[in-house]
């Protein structure tokens, strides 16, 4: 099966700002784009009897919003193959499932009402921390969401990890024309604080030389595959989640990696990721990184 780009959909203005997004990736990718509703009105008003001609409502809205989606995917880029179908489920597990063969999952950030909102908040919070490969969750201003800063963020964790992540970054840097920014997050314990200015200025210094030196230790192999792509370290002093949401503010795109702990249950995302899904000023990618 061609491996696509999925992208959940509910008919809410934010799943089609999602919709736009994705059909623009999926063509900067060459990749074919599949529409996903999950519905589960079948279980709630049971199933039709083989006699009737009457369908329920939620049925006709579902084929509704699929269809409408797809003509607006296939109406923003025809050369993009765009696929849709409602799927009997709940939406965690309906894109959870679609997870183990899609190459990106791809939501929006509010639902179709107030409480709708919230539902599909916590939806795409839930995929995004459980979801085997990675996932895009579409936010932030119209500038910010078209790719007007020709920049895409990178988060740079502790040493040997998050190499997905850069990964993931590069590519999406490539496949723009765009350059990315690779920041590393660094701060001077409470207990090196001194009142010599100089003594100071000496430990951080170090802190920022080591997170320079984590930078080029973490982008050396993947910068090899990808030497188009113009790249900055930025090495910069303050919490990562801070750090990152800043750097959002004028960017196409801002990738995290998000720890996969096999032996933990509950939402896998740590701070960061969590924090940038909250308040991101553009779209976020969370890449899984294993133990």
């Amino acid at each position: 099966m061609e491996t696509s780009m999925v992208v959940g959909v509910d008919g809410s203005d934010s799943s089609l700002e999602a919709v736009d997004w994705a059909v623009d990736e999926a063509a900067r990718h060459g990749l074919p784009l599949r529409l996903v509703y999950a519905s589960l009105w079948e279980r709630y008003e049971g199933g039709r009897p083989s006699f009737s001609t009457d369908r329920p409502a939620e049925e006709i809205m579902a084929e509704h919003i699929i269809a409408s989606c797809a003509e607006r995917a296939r109406l923003r880029n025809p050369e993009v193959k765009v696929s849709g179908e409602v799927q009997p489920d709940d939406a965690v597990s309906a894109l959870l499932r679609e997870g183990h063969e899609a190459c990106v999952l791809i939501t929006g950030s509010r639902g179709r009402s107030e409480l709708a909102g919230l539902l599909l908040g916590s939806v795409s919070l839930t995929v995004a921390a459980r979801a085997e490969c990675p996932v895009i969750v579409v936010r932030g201003s119209e500038q910010n969401r078209r790719g007007a800063f020709g920049r895409v963020v990178v988060g740079v964790g502790d040493s040997g990890k998050g190499s997905g992540a850069v990964g993931f970054a590069l590519r999406e840097a490539e496949a723009r024309g765009c350059a990315l920014e690779a920041v590393r997050a660094w701060r001077c314990p409470a207990h090196e604080h001194v009142d010599h200015s100089l003594l100071a200025d000496d430990a951080a210094r170090a802190h920022e030389e080591r997170a320079s030196a984590d930078l080029t230790d973490a982008l050396r192999e993947a910068a090899r595959d990808h030497p188009r792509v113009d790249v900055h370290r930025k090495p910069v002093e303050g919490p990562a989640h801070k750090v990152l949401l800043e750097a959002s503010s004028d960017a196409d795109l801002v990738v995290v990696g998000a720890p996969r702990r096999h032996s933990h249950l509950g939402l896998q995302l740590g701070r960061v990721a969590h924090t940038l899904l909250h308040h991101s000023e553009c779209p976020v990618a969370v890449v899984p990184q294993r133990d």
